[in-house]
Parts: C-alpha cells; sequence; structure tokens
C-alpha cells in the first residue's frame, strides 16, 4: 500500500520588469525579478486519479504574478512576494499554503557629467536581493529576506590555526591570508498574521536589507578574523540586534582560496611566506561554513 505523502506544484522563472515613471520629477525607476510560485492544498487527486480540476494551471499563475505586477507595488520585495503568495490562498479555497520565491536583479542608476541619470541604469555586480515568503490558511505569512552572491575579499587580515591536527591534517596553519567568500546572508522575520501586518512594516524591509549587507561588509573588512565562523558568527550577533523584528540570522560562506605559488625553482626567486605576491585562485573544492543564530 503507498500514499501521496507530500505535494506542490507550480511556476518557476518568471521573468518580471516594471517600469514607475515619476512625471512630475521626470524621472524612471525600474525593477526586474525573477519570481517562482508553489501551491499546496487539496490537490492529491491530480496526481492520484488524474483529476485536474483540483488545479490551477501555472500558466495562470504566470498570469497572476503580472496582473499582480501591474496591480500593486513589486517594491519592497518582501511586499510583493506576499501579496502574491495571500493571493492565492485567499482566492482558491483549496489551497491552503502558497510559497513565493523573489530574486530581484540589480539595475543601478547611471551617473552621467555628475549627475544621476532620469532612466539610464547599468548591472554593477552579480549580487541579488532574495526573498521567501509562505502565505499559510490560518497562520500569516512567514518571510525570509536575503543578501546573494555578493563577493568579497581581502587580502590581509585573516588567520586559521589551532585546528585539529592528526593524521589526517596536511593544512599549515597561518596567521595572515587572504579571505574570499561569496556571501549568503538571510534573515527570517517573525511571522506576520496577515498581509496587512507585512505591509505596516514596509519600511522595515529595506532598512534591515541595507543594515544587513552594511554589517557584513563593515563586519568582513574590519574583523581580524580566527576563522569564517567566527567572523560569521559576529555578523549575526549585530544584524539580530540591530532589528528586533527578526527572529534567526543564517550565513553560509563558501571559502575562496588563493594559494602561494613556490617560484624558487626559477633562479630561486622568493614567492612564498613575506614574499608572496603572486597566488594561483582555486575553483574547487572548497571550504563552506554554514550557521543560524536565532534568539
Amino acid at each position: 500500500m503507498v500514499q501521496l505523502s507530500t505535494a506542490r506544484y507550480g511556476k518557476d522563472n518568471i521573468r518580471v520588469y516594471k517600469v514607475h515613471r515619476d512625471e512630475q520629477a521626470a524621472t524612471q525607476d525600474v525593477v526586474e525579478m525573477t519570481v517562482g510560485v508553489l501551491l499546496q492544498g487539496d490537490i492529491e487527486t491530480s496526481y492520484t486519479q488524474a483529476d485536474n480540476s483540483v488545479v490551477v494551471a501555472t500558466d495562470s499563475m504566470k498570469n497572476t504574478v503580472y496582473v499582480l505586477a501591474k496591480q500593486h507595488p513589486v517594491s519592497p520585495p518582501e511586499l510583493f512576494a506576499a501579496i502574491v503568495a495571500s493571493h492565492f490562498v485567499d482566492k482558491y479555497k483549496h489551497i491552503h499554503s502558497a510559497q513565493v520565491k523573489i530574486i530581484v536583479h540589480k539595475w543601478t542608476r547611471m551617473t552621467i557629467d555628475g549627475k544621476p541619470h532620469a532612466h539610464s541604469f547599468l548591472r554593477d555586480g552579480a549580487d541579488t536581493r532574495n526573498v521567501e515568503a509562505t502565505a499559510t490558511e490560518g497562520k500569516g505569512v512567514d518571510i525570509r529576506s536575503a543578501i546573494a552572491g555578493l563577493l568579497v575579499l581581502k587580502s590581509t587580515g585573516s588567520a586559521f590555526h589551532g585546528f585539529i591536527r592528526d593524521e589526517y591534517a596536511t593544512l599549515s596553519e597561518v596567521s595572515d591570508r587572504i579571505l574570499s567568500t561569496e556571501v549568503d546572508c538571510g534573515w527570517v522575520w517573525d511571522t506576520f498574521n496577515a498581509l496587512k501586518d507585512v505591509e505596516a512594516a514596509v519600511p522595515k524591509f529595506d532598512e534591515a536589507w541595507n543594515g544587513a549587507r552594511d554589517v557584513t561588509l563593515s563586519t568582513f573588512a574590519k574583523d581580524e578574523s580566527a576563522s569564517v565562523q567566527n567572523t560569521m558568527y559576529k555578523m549575526c550577533e549585530q544584524i539580530l540586534a540591530a532589528v528586533p523584528m527578526v527572529k534567526a540570522v543564517d550565513y553560509s560562506l563558501p571559502n575562496k582560496h588563493y594559494f602561494e605559488i613556490d617560484l624558487s625553482w626559477h633562479k630561486g626567486l622568493k614567492n612564498t611566506g613575506k614574499d608572496a605576491e603572486v597566488y594561483a585562485p582555486q575553483s574547487n573544492p572548497n571550504g563552506l561554513i554554514q550557521c543560524t543564530v536565532s534568539r
């Protein structure tokens, strides 16, 4: 005897671009997003009995996202994700939970002749602002905000020593090394009872995202890092202290290695230790350090 344990379905990779035209200021603002939707509810018969009467077509989900983007603000992304997720739970009585993921792609206003240009933008980095919102019938809206793909490096101010040395250890202890990582940082908000509570918190979302980014960059740059583990913990502590409505902060930091190259084979050329200037960037394998810090 078998049974369907879990089922959900949806539309992924919905590309959305929205422009806001301020006629009075003669400027335009743009937002580009990738949106994903997943629905759960009384949909078992679509799997077990080929009953499509319970299915909201994924093409309809795509269309819904476009319509809601026209009717509502798409910034901050936490609000738009909550609007879309709540729509599906409110609209379809057999849908009990809707998860919406949003990736916001950067478009930064150009500065031309020393002034912000009215309608021209550039993508000045691959890092994104990410949001995941889940609306659940009878519970409310859960939101996780995130920074993803933020590539950082510092050429000194990082060490790693005192780790376990046994028959498997070949890594040398270092008191100074290059530290580089691609930041994935997320923070989970206290559950919002309803969409109106998300709307009331709108000013907090940008403030928290900018604050988390500032904390990440400042701590990364200033901390005399004994390990990635200790540095990321300090980041989590500061974000929790700065944003009372956040209940947990998580980081995932791959360690992007840069190895010294021994060039002594070429006429005794010194390029190790204090003489190291030329390094070989490594792709993999790499360290991966993760943590979640909660109240």
